[in-house]
């Protein structure tokens, strides 16, 4: 019997759980692994489940935080059973996940009080982080409001050209300036027009280098200051997009992003086509910046607001 069964969207919850299928999988074909033998939760039991945490992803601090939580219980119960242990699992990792001080979004939205809503979005160069702002503004839209976009990853062409496409079939005005154009200009004239013309929500693309901090840096603060010229609080948000099926260089990419600038949430996407899905428990729980997206097939549906025990449920329901 699935966890938390039934409160969930089952349109939505059929498309996470078909998109962690291969995580789980894998999860569980390592965890039978672990206990084939073993009749009680047991030390050896425990070195073998910190094992697969980690070579699912999950992280190093995660795992140790988490098995520190199984072993509570087992010096508690010394007799408990390998056969309970998905269900151990499945409260100790929602358990984690539920005191990293994050709200879950129940849906594509923004305050109502702040407007236009300005998003920045920022992250490496093949995350998907395009084809998330395309899918962001279609879902904003779908909701009722009024998004305009700008094309501010200038360096490259193939990143201005592929958002004017999803400003096409999403039907959203872009800002684009062309390739090697200023980015703080093109955010400027995005968030101006935004503001003339009454539109609820930017999301400004920029450039994805890492190995360049001092420049992203720089021209993330440019960025910060011309778009205050308008709306003094802006950006309102600061979203890192992060491809999950690169697992711990994820979690690498989030370290580094964090420090070159003030990141306020996560998009992890690319969930589908992997085994990494743990990731998502180990960079929710490390960063403490909400993870408000995951990327769980090519749909525009299938980037989806994201809720910690749904997440738990679906990476822990096995089909009977």
């Amino acid at each position: 019997m699935a966890f938390l069964k039934g409160i969930f969207s089952k349109e939505k919850k059929d498309s996470l759980d078909k998109g962690l299928e291969k995580s789980k999988q894998s999860f569980f074909s390592k965890l039978g692994k672990a206990v084939v033998g073993k009749s009680t939760v047991d030390d050896e039991v425990l070195d073998e489940l910190e094992e697969v945490l980690i070579t699912s992803d999950v992280g190093v601090e995660t795992t140790i935080k988490i098995i520190q939580r199984i072993e509570a219980r087992v010096a508690k119960d010394k007799y408990l059973n390998t056969s309970e242990l998905d269900q151990i699992l499945r409260e100790e990792i929602a358990g984690l996940l539920a005191e990293n001080n994050t709200e879950d979004l129940e849906e594509f939205s923004t305050p109502a009080n702040i407007k236009p809503y300005v998003i920045l979005v920022v992250g490496v160069n093949g995350v998907g982080k395009t084809t998330t702002i395309g899918k962001l503004a279609s879902q904003f839209k779908a909701s009722g409001k009024s998004v305009i976009l700008g094309a501010a990853d200038t360096f490259r062409a193939a990143a201005v050209d592929q958002l004017k496409l999803w400003g096409e079939r999403v039907g959203v005005p872009v800002v684009s300036h062309g390739m090697n154009t200023d980015p703080a200009s093109v955010a400027f004239d995005a968030v101006k027009t935004a503001v003339d013309d009454g539109h609820d929500v930017v999301i400004v693309d920029t450039a994805g280098r890492l190995h360049t901090k001092v420049n992203l840096m720089n021209e993330l603060s440019k960025i910060h200051r011309v778009v205050q010229k308008f709306i003094p609080e802006a950006p309102h948000e600061v979203l890192l997009v992060l491809d999950g099926s690169t697992g711990q260089n994820a979690i690498i990419q989030a370290r580094e992003f964090t420090k070159a600038t003030d990141v306020t949430s996560l998009a992890i996407t690319k969930l589908d086509g992997t085994a990494k899905g743990g990731v998502v428990i180990g960079i929710s729980d490390e960063f403490r910046i909400p993870v408000k997206y995951i990327g769980v097939g090519e749909k525009v549906g299938d980037l989806q607001v994201f809720n910690k025990m749904e997440f738990v449920d679906s990476f822990f329901s096995r089909q009977d």
